[in-house]
């Protein structure tokens, strides 16, 4: 059978159920049960005792580890199949249940009891809750039944039991036992052992046993006939077994006036369950606890934190379990995603949070918020850490290889924010450095903002320290050079048409003098004409007066010609 599936077996009987009165207060704790049992012969059915709640969440529990969780919504009567969801029946054994009540919470105070939990205010929770009539301890009840030879056991079998004063039959010839109660009005001293039931039988072999109970229910009570203001007076129980048919093997401890059952042992639980060593160490399945809480499990020994949702909040579930692959958070109420996760053999202080809330990765004195004492930090496709061979050095390798970096020296004097590609600093895009020195497509800038090299990063332009813009014009990056033709200037130079402008979203609305890249002639115009270039406007204003300067000087050498004829010519008789 498949022990995962068995749950599924589980199906709700709507049977028509009674009406809900919807203002009704959920009966608290100790005041009345919350359901009846109901065995029939396919399965178990819980009827509601209580009324004015919202849902009721039933929890069962059987043989080999089978557990089973389920709500059920007011109006609907909690119930369990006898059979699986493959038609099997359900194992022989013992069941333990549990109803708990979830409460019905107006959406507004469940967003300020929210809202209260959030802020870590409890005392506003608190009141909240009192406000709300919602119980300090939620509203719930628990049980037994049984499966034997694949049916359900009925609870209300009696136990025969031989009746009050009569001796076992074995005994009735051998000892006249008075049917009288004895009071005795002095102290009792048994040098020997007492059984005390109406089992008990002449000549009762007892071992080592000093006291035994030995009928078929057996109990030991302390009846507290404290009175007056301030005497505690709760009567307890020991219990051993249920005295119902299909009930549980256990043995409780019953607080009797508050109709509870704090402690309870169930039967054929192993050896060490829970174990207190003499120092107060608490063992959990073992026998040497070496901490205060030990617990010891062949396969990932965990413990789980379930907020079930009796009390005002939303439900939520979490598990804290470790094993050989890792020590984990489970979210469980989440698809029992895992969260948080720590692998075996990660070394001290991976994560340390110091007093001040400073976080170190790798170090246990981290001196800012996030200290990473070395490695890289990876963020999606993205590391940061530092570069290799260089412990002073910070750089960010992308999924494409380009890296961003701070580098202490820039293989130089000054420290430096750099930009590079294909990991390698010399392949610098963008570089900062310390003496205030900037350098694009260049490792090692001379100016206060310097461009490339060459003639395909940006032929060495650059801003001097005085502020004058100076373009990369050497003949080393330059091919196919010829001469401007004069009549292409000069109707280069007629094209253009100045013009006044103010730049689109302005802050200042400042006014510009300059030209539209879409209408200058095309000996000037860029390829894409979104864009120009003022020393394009300069060869052409140069070969414009060069050719005009030529034509001044033919000019001057002509009128100085023509005035020597006639000075010469005046002086003729």
């Amino acid at each position: 059978m498949n022990r995962k599936g068995w749950s599924m077996g589980v199906v709700l009987l709507l049977l028509g159920f009674v009406a809900w009165g919807a203002a009704a207060a959920v009966e608290p704790r100790g005041g009345g049960k919350v359901a009846e049992l109901a065995v029939g012969a396919a399965g178990v059915e819980w009827l509601p005792a209580v009324a004015g709640y919202d849902r009721l969440v039933l929890t069962v529990s059987g043989p080999d580890g089978l557990s089973f969780s389920q709500e059920f919504k007011a109006g609907v009567d909690p119930a369990l199949s006898l059979f699986d969801a493959a038609g099997q029946r359900l194992p022989d054994g013992g069941y333990t249940w549990e109803l708990r009540v979830v409460p019905r919470v107006a959406a507004a105070l469940a967003q300020r009891l929210k809202a209260a939990r959030e802020a870590g205010d409890q005392a506003a929770e608190t009141a909240l809750r009192r406000q709300g009539g919602l119980a300090a301890e939620p509203l719930a009840q628990s049980g037994h039944f049984a499966i034997q030879g694949g049916a359900l056991v009925q609870p209300d079998l009696a136990e025969p039991s031989p009746a009050r004063g009569k001796r076992p039959a074995s005994q009735r010839s051998m000892t006249n036992l008075s049917l009288r109660d004895q009071v005795i009005a002095d102290d009792l001293i048994v040098q020997g052992s007492a059984c005390i039931g109406l089992d008990c039988v002449n000549n009762e072999s007892f071992g080592f046993d000093t006291i035994r109970l030995k009928e078929n229910n057996t109990r030991i009570k302390f009846d507290d006939t404290s009175t007056g203001t301030g005497f505690p007076n709760h009567d307890w129980q020991l219990t051993a077994n249920d005295s119902a048919s299909g009930g549980a093997n256990k043995f409780s401890i019953e607080d009797i006036t508050a109709a509870t059952v704090p402690f309870t042992i169930t039967g054929s639980a192993p050896t060490n369950a829970i174990f207190v060593d003499s120092s107060g160490r608490v063992g959990f399945r073992t026998a040497t606890p070496v901490l205060d809480l030990h617990v010891a499990t062949s396969n990932t020994p965990a413990m789980r934190l379930e907020q079930n949702g009796s009390g005002g909040f939303t439900a939520q579930t979490w598990d804290i379990a470790g094993n050989e692959a890792n020590f984990f958070v489970r979210d469980v109420t989440g698809g029992s995603r895992l969260p948080f996760r720590i692998r075996p053999g990660a070394p001290t202080s991976s994560i340390d949070i110091n007093a001040s809330g400073n976080v170190g990765i790798g170090t246990a004195s981290p001196s800012t918020r996030l200290t990473l004492s070395d490695g890289v930090i990876t963020i999606g496709g993205l590391s940061l850490g530092q570069r290799s061979g260089a412990t002073d050095d910070l750089q960010v390798n992308a999924l494409r290889n380009i890296i961003f970096g701070v580098d202490s020296n820039n293989d130089s004097t000054n420290a430096s924010f750099s930009v590079s590609r294909n990991n390698d600093p010399n392949q610098v895009i963008f570089v900062a450095r310390e003496d205030n020195l900037v350098g694009i497509n260049l490792q090692t800038p001379s100016f206060p903002l310097h461009v490339g090299t060459d003639a395909t990063n940006g032929n060495g332009a650059h801003l001097t320290a005085a502020g004058i813009w100076t373009d990369g014009s050497s003949r080393a990056n330059k091919e196919n050079i010829r001469a401007l033709d004069s009549k292409d200037a000069f109707a280069a130079l007629v094209g253009l048409e100045p013009v006044r402008y103010n730049g689109k979203n302005s802050p200042d609305g400042e006014e510009y003098l300059g030209f539209i890249a879409e209408d200058v002639p095309d000996l000037v115009a860029m390829n894409n004409r979104k864009g120009l270039s003022p020393m394009d406007i300069v060869a052409v204003l140069t070969k414009v007066v060069q050719e005009q300067e030529k034509t001044i000087h033919e000019l001057a050498v002509r009128v100085n010609e023509l005035e020597t004829m006639r000075k010469t010519a005046s002086l003729r008789p």
